[in-house]
């Protein structure tokens, strides 16, 4: 499995994270740090300074001890943010989570759902797992377009689920699985066949969120 060789989709694409790309991601994360801070996780022993090498390092390692697989995001060859495949369970559960980022210049263009499509569909093809979660706060209207646009189920609301901006906080949960899409999440979008009431969430949810 060569996940150094970029995934496409027209313009769009992800490869695996390089030590080189360092540069370029701590550049994107200080230039969009307002855009971003509301989404972003933070540590609640306190606030840890942005050091993209270090961090990109420990990525690699993940990857390395088959934990996670972290992507960038490219149009056109440009880095346009960060998709991290993370808590791998093989076996029984044989699942992981995705989480992203795109930068402010970037969004609107199609991006972020073309690269969750392209990462769960490696993630089931070449990884041979069999379920993909993507946990969203309620507030990002962002991302929950983008599990609507590709058909991920809603499966519920965590409470207090990750700590996020300094605080824990509420989050939905949606998930797929190889059955839902036999053709792949990318060819289900771009065919118009993703159901498009699958991420509704109900209205009892709403009201506690």
């Amino acid at each position: 499995m060569d996940l150094a060789s970029p995934r496409s989709y027209g313009s769009i694409a992800i490869r695996l994270i390089r030590q080189r790309d360092s540069r370029a991601l701590q550049q994107e994360l200080l230039t969009n740090r307002t855009w971003l801070r509301p989404w972003e996780a933070t540590n609640p022993d306190g606030p840890v300074s942005i050091d993209m090498r270090s961090a990109v390092r420990r990525l690699l390692q993940q990857y390395r001890d088959g934990g996670g697989i972290p992507f960038v995001m490219e149009e056109n060859g440009t880095i346009a943010g960060q998709l991290n495949v993370w808590g791998i369970a093989r076996g029984s559960l044989a699942s992981a989570t995705i989480g992203y980022w795109v930068s402010e210049r970037f969004a609107g263009r199609g991006i972020t759902p073309t690269a969750v499509a392209l990462a769960t569909d490696i993630c089931f093809s070449e990884l041979r797992l069999h379920r993909m979660e993507i946990c969203i706060r309620p507030e990002n209207t962002a991302s929950l377009r983008v599990v609507e646009k590709l058909g991920f189920r809603y499966e519920g609301l965590r409470r207090r689920y990750i700590h996020i901006d300094g605080d824990w906080r509420d989050h939905y949960c949606f998930a797929v699985v190889t059955e839902d899409v036999p053709d792949g999440v990318l060819r289900r979008w771009v065919e118009g066949r993703a159901p498009q009431d699958a991420a509704a969430i109900p209205p009892a949810d709403r009201l506690r969120a």
